[in-house]
């Protein structure tokens, strides 16, 4: 596909132009054919471009996405998800492979198949888990069988449900593929006729259990009453509806009394061959769980905890796309963008999320955003970076439309309070991490600044601004500046000045849109001015005589 992979966006059609619109979706550039029966991982269509999980993970917290990543982990509480999270991808075929994925997971047949896939796997863990617990050794066998017979079962279910499902993605077609391949290998076909063998030959075990004061016997059954039924027939009378499946799965016991265990140790002397099938089973099944499988079933989570995560908020219309995302072309658009985190903590709430636009046009390449304070300036440029951020992960991003590019790394710089316990200033400290950001910056980075160098006079913090500026135009990075200084929008027609707006009618009150526009200062000084009861009208009216 070249060095772009982009969704239909009127937004962005009009700045690929006609000559663009032929392009296909699922022609990236990295090739994984499904025929080969060849998977890896549903993540990445080749483990030479995997990643590793970023060291430096401030910057998420200035954009406010370890509030997103915390929330999705904790959904999948002992998957281990974050660490998907934190690793940005920087190829382009990747962040194809994993849109592609995630449109197959819109599908709710398919995600259906899915989840439920992963709900019996995850009680087959749970099972494991508690066999390694259990001191009792024929509950170890038993339990061992269970999880063996509810993994082939889920397996092959998931076999049978994906081979009907409408799957398009690469990475879903190889996996389909490849589980087509594993249910019908002879490891596969082994496990589950053996464990089948198992559980037929104990579904044929009955026993009669007699119980005297203080001991009991076991022994074979010979046709006594049953009084489980008799007790049924008793209380048949209060029955008051008929008793359906149970959709709720009854969590298994983990605590076994010895009462318990004694009974079946005396029942597995009644059936030693029987018993014996199940040793054998025990011990020459204990790590069936096939590796490629499990690897699946925790990967899966990354897209299903983020589609769950954004479903309430689409029920509220709040949009989602799939970005146009380009290594090359820095002309950027959005269109109805919003912060993800915000939004997510008020979905609750009866308060509105404002959508804003915003777009480069080359050679344009640093937005200036300014304006009264609480007007949602920091709130735009948390925006834009999430929005980028979100993009490099493969995912669905908070916007109508987008066309995004794809950044090598996000340099963040949030103007915070001065600590006592530092020993540099917070003049100093500021200058040095903005030194280092810039040491590390390149054309392909994204630089958010949001209300630096306030700590000094306007005169040394115009000029140390304009400094950085040069260097941030010089590098020819992206970026978003929010500041109180208006002369920085105007410096280069590399320089985009956004203003965050207010009323009209009512300075003070905020609108939190921020529109493409010539910084004044006008409505921030309004704003303040009235504030304090200093507009003409307010002071007329206190020197009245």
């Amino acid at each position: 596909m070249g060095d772009e992979a982009r969704p239909n966006c009127p937004v962005a059609d009009s700045l690929y132009g006609e000559n663009e619109l032929c392009r296909g979706f699922f022609f990236g550039s990295v090739v994984m054919t499904h025929k080969s029966q060849t998977f890896q991982s549903i993540l990445t269509p080749n483990k030479a471009h995997a990643t590793e999980p970023l060291e430096q993970r401030d910057f998420l917290r200035d954009l406010n996405l370890d509030q997103v990543i915390q929330a999705l982990a904790d959904a999948k509480a002992g998957y281990d998800i974050a660490q998907f999270f934190w690793m940005p991808q920087t190829d382009l075929g990747t962040i194809l492979f994993r849109q592609e994925v995630m449109r197959d997971l819109e599908e709710e047949s398919v995600v259906t198949h899915i989840k439920s896939f992963c709900e019996k796997m995850t009680h087959v863990r749970r099972l494991l888990a508690m066999v390694e617990k259990v001191e009792f050794t024929h509950f170890r066998w038993a339990w061992m069988l269970e999880a063996a017979l509810e993994y082939c079962e889920a397996t092959e279910t998931l076999g049978r449900n994906l081979a009907d499902s409408p799957i398009r993605a690469r990475g879903l077609l190889a996996f389909r593929e490849w589980l087509e391949a594993y249910v019908k290998g002879e490891k596969f076909r082994s496990l589950a006729g053996r464990a089948r063998r198992v559980k037929d030959a104990l579904s044929q075990v009955r026993y009669t259990l007699i119980i005297e004061t203080g001991k009991f016997k076991v022994k074979r059954y010979e046709g006594e009453e049953d009084y489980g039924a008799e007790i049924e027939r008793t209380f048949e009378k209060f029955r008051q509806w008929e008793a359906g499946p149970s959709p709720i799965r009854v969590p298994v016991r983990n605590v076994i009394n010895h009462v318990e265990a004694k009974i079946l140790e005396f029942v597995a002397k009644l059936y030693p061959r029987v018993f014996a099938m199940l040793e054998e089973f025990y011990r020459g099944q204990s790590d069936f769980v096939e590796g490629t499988l499990e690897t699946f079933h925790r990967e899966i989570q990354f897209y299903i905890s983020y589609l769950d995560f954004i479903s309430g908020l689409k029920l509220k219309g709040l949009p989602f796309c799939y970005p146009t995302v380009t290594e090359t072309k820095k002309e950027i658009c959005v269109r109805e963008g919003f912060d993800l985190a915000l939004a997510h903590a008020l979905r609750f709430s009866d308060k509105a999320v404002v959508l804003n636009d915003f777009h480069l046009d080359d050679p344009e390449r640093i937005i200036v955003v300014t304006g009264p304070n609480q007007g949602g300036k920091t709130t735009f440029a948390r925006m834009v970076g999430q929005l980028h951020y979100l993009a490099s992960l493969g995912l669905p991003v908070p916007a109508r439309e987008a066309k995004l590019f794809l950044c090598d790394r996000i340099l963040t710089h949030f103007g915070g309070k001065e600590r006592v316990e530092d020993l540099r200033g917070k003049l100093e400290d500021e200058l040095l991490r903005i030194r280092t950001s810039l040491s590390l910056g390149t054309s392909r980075s994204l630089f958010i600044l949001n209300e630096i160098l306030s700590s000094t006079s306007l005169e040394d913090s115009l000029f140390l601004s304009r400094a950085i500026l040069d260097r941030l135009l010089e590098l020819d990075a992206i970026g978003v500046w929010v500041t109180f200084l208006d002369e920085l929008s105007s410096l280069s027609s590399k320089i985009v000045s956004m203003v965050a707006t207010v009323e009209p009618h009512d300075p003070t009150v905020r609108t939190f849109k921020v529109v493409r526009k010539e910084a004044d200062g006008l409505a921030y000084a309004l704003s303040l001015a009235r504030k304090y009861g200093l507009v003409y009208e307010q002071v007329k009216k206190r020197i009245a005589p």
